[in-house]
């Protein structure tokens, strides 16, 4: 049973923004009377004229009722002082990343609200235990944390304080299902859900840039064509902007007491200094300023091998293999002793890459014409794949490779031989990320991966993913990764090998 706030409860929103704004929107269009507050008289009056404009297109395409563009048009209100709020029951802080004047205005809000009056912020990164700890009713605080633009984002992160009672924070959870929004628990630690689970995905594209694995229109394409991302990782850091990406990235790296999982970017920082921002500069890892947009790194055609083979079993080189069959590639098969699953093409060996570099694989397991293949979301549906080849692969074995692929109706972009390539080791570290959040009580697992696709639209949940290459592959691409560059950034979750050795998944 919905324990939301009624349509009847007067809502308030302080803060006239873009973010206050659209809180306002979704709030009146669920059929509460909502009261907008600025110290800007004029900036409410603005938000107030844009929200009705926003209404008035939408009952212009027909996604909304003339009567109810209407009516939900007149349930907002100015508020000139925050006494135009005694009467709400529920108040939402949308105003400047700052601790102090957050903490100013709730206790200018508790001598004005009565003490059923449900307080709530909308921070992305202050701790809302620390927000809450000088209200004289910590209890009825809580985060409701929205994600920009808030009328098409679905997802609110309701964010308990080590004071937010438990049923304050299940009322929130309800009011914003009947608001239309998708909720998620988490627990007030430093960057929530998205904002810390998130990090590996700029962090890994960062360190393989600066290993030169490939140029960022290359990297960006291989997140997008194989990996599913919507945006590659360094055009959406040029769409949040440099200076707001590595101010977050910082604050987390800082709450964590530096923990090097979170360690920021030289490469970001001197973006930063240089004032190169992204869109909103004019430049960033690409330049906007001449509509120039360099395009990624595919290899020239190349013909097919005249002899391929898999052996071995595993459903990510089967998909390769049944579509190279349906595209007129004859494959051969044949039975395997080694762990791996493998697919030769002529003299090259192609797999899957294990989080190593296909030189040292080549010389551990004795086999010089060695090519690794990165992950993809879905190999039966993917239109690019990135591949790395061993130092001392021959180069027309490894040519053979690219035949292959290419006759599958692959792109194929080659990556400088990094450990774990770009989706596998990207994908490995979101997982072990959302993993550790589930292990310190941050959230759920399903949590975790609803507030990943509904928070940043990631093509599939981080631990559903590892549930669907294997926690085992993931444990040893993440052991591999530590044992090459010998840093703790890359540990496993404990809750990751707790359920390798268990036979446990995440979602079962």
């Amino acid at each position: 049973m919905s324990n939301a706030l009624t349509t009847s409860s007067i809502v308030a929103v302080v803060g006239s923004g873009a973010m206050g704004a659209g809180i306002a929107q979704i709030a009146a269009a669920a059929g509460h009377t909502v009261k907008l507050y600025d110290t800007r008289p004029e900036a409410v009056e603005k938000a107030i004229a844009g929200i009705r404009k926003t209404f008035g297109m939408l009952k212009e395409k027909g996604r909304m009722t003339p009567e109810d563009a209407d009516a939900a048009g007149g349930r907002l209100q100015a508020a000139s002082t925050l006494g135009d709020l005694s009467d709400a029951k529920l108040v939402i802080e949308a105003i400047v990343e700052n601790l102090d004047v957050k903490r100013q205005l709730f206790a200018d809000l508790e001598k004005v609200v009565a003490e059923d009056c449900l307080l709530a912020t909308n921070t992305s990164s202050i701790s809302v235990t620390a927000l809450a700890a000088k209200l004289a009713l910590p209890g009825r605080f809580v985060g409701m944390h929205f994600f920009n633009p808030v009328p098409l984002m679905a997802l609110v992160e309701v964010i308990s304080g080590l004071a937010t009672d438990a049923q304050v924070a299940a009322r929130i959870f309800d009011t914003a299902i009947a608001w239309g929004k998708t909720p998620v628990h988490a627990k007030s630690t430093p960057g929530f859900i998205v904002n810390r689970v998130a990090r590996p995905y700029y962090a890994e594209a960062l360190r393989l840039l600066n290993e030169q694995a490939a140029a960022p229109a290359t990297i960006d394409a291989v997140m997008r064509e194989a990996g599913g991302f919507r945006m590659g990782p360094f055009e959406l850091m040029d769409l949040i902007g440099h200076d707001v990406n590595f101010t977050v990235t910082q604050s987390v790296f800082n709450a964590y007491f530096n923990d090097p999982r979170f360690t920021p970017s030289l490469a970001q920082q001197e973006l930063v200094n240089a004032g190169f921002l992204g869109r909103k500069s004019g430049r960033g890892f690409y330049r906007y300023d001449d509509g120039s947009k360099p395009e990624p790194e595919s290899e020239s055609p190349s013909a097919q091998p005249g002899r391929v083979t898999a052996s071995g079993h595993n459903p990510l080189i089967d998909a390769i293999v049944s579509r190279a069959t349906t595209a007129g590639v004859a494959v051969m098969h044949s039975a395997s002793t080694s762990d791996d699953a493998l697919i030769q093409c002529d003299d090259a060996i192609l797999c899957i890459t294990d989080g190593r570099s296909a030189t040292q694989r080549a010389v551990e397991q004795e086999t010089p014409n060695l090519v690794l293949l990165d992950l993809a979301l879905d190999y039966g549906k993917a239109t690019r794949l990135a591949v790395a080849a061993a130092v001392q692969c021959d180069p027309q074995a490894y040519r053979a490779v690219v035949g292959f692929l290419q006759a599958a109706g692959y792109a194929v972009s080659r990556l400088d031989d990094v450990p774990g390539m770009a989706v596998m080791r990207t994908v490995a570290m979101l997982a072990n990320e959302a993993a550790d959040a589930v292990n310190q009580g941050v959230c759920d697992a399903a949590g975790a991966d609803i507030a990943m696709q509904k928070g940043v639209n990631y093509p599939c949940g981080p631990l559903a993913w590892a549930d669907r290459i294997g926690l085992n592959t993931v444990m040893r691409v993440l052991g591999n990764l530590a044992q090459v560059y010998g840093e703790d950034r890359y540990r496993v979750s404990p809750l990751i090998q707790k359920n390798v050795w268990s036979g446990k998944r995440f979602h079962q």
